[in-house]
């Protein structure tokens, strides 16, 4: 993603450091960055790093924010249907995506980081927003009680499917994905 006003020569550069930042992480986490590792195998200066990020947390903070890219807010006119869209592409990203690889460092790194927990503050945000879209619309159509807490019904979704990716290593599909939607939506109401 080029950035307007930049060199094409400087452009490269940024671009191959966050490469490379983000292959350490897949690899390692965060904590297996070092601004050294990443010249080394970036091939770009470490001057020229530093330039651009005046520290490993700048440059972390960048290479994090770029993470996981943002599903298409479906409108199927209904809240089953929206979340069935949703999960479908949560399934593909936790089975193939570079993100989930390096999310558990972010979690452990925000427990003692203010910046990388304002971080993974904002990732979290940026992953549940659809959702909410999506039970906000639900509410106003009545299939939603008005009370009902969105976060509460995010949680319910997401629970299932970081257990499987991170902790039972369970295989997470089609199927594995439409049970979580139908006892999300077997439970709204009753909370």
């Amino acid at each position: 993603m080029a950035e307007i006003g930049v060199s094409g020569r400087v452009q490269r550069s940024k671009d191959a450091v966050l490469k490379t930042t983000n292959e350490l992480m897949s690899e390692a986490g965060i904590g297996g960055v070092s601004i050294d590792e990443v010249s080394r195998r970036s091939g770009v200066a470490k001057t020229t790093i530093y330039r651009h990020w005046p520290s490993r947390s700048a440059l972390l903070l960048d290479a994090c924010s770029r993470l996981g890219a943002r599903p298409d807010l479906p409108d199927t006119g209904s809240l089953e249907g929206d979340l069935a869209a949703l999960v479908g592409y949560l399934t593909e990203q936790l089975r193939s995506a570079r993100w989930p690889t390096i999310l558990p460092s972010i979690v452990d790194a925000a427990e003692r980081d203010p910046e990388i927990a304002a971080l993974h503050a904002r990732l979290q945000a940026g992953f549940a927003a659809p959702y909410l879209v999506a039970i906000e619309r639900a509410k106003a159509r009545g299939e939603v009680p008005a009370d009902q807490d969105p976060g509460q019904i995010v949680a319910a979704i997401y629970g299932p499917f970081f257990y499987r990716r991170w902790f039972s290593r369970e295989p997470i599909d089609r199927a594995f994905a439409a049970r979580v939607v139908a006892n999300v939506m077997a439970g709204i109401g009753r909370a």
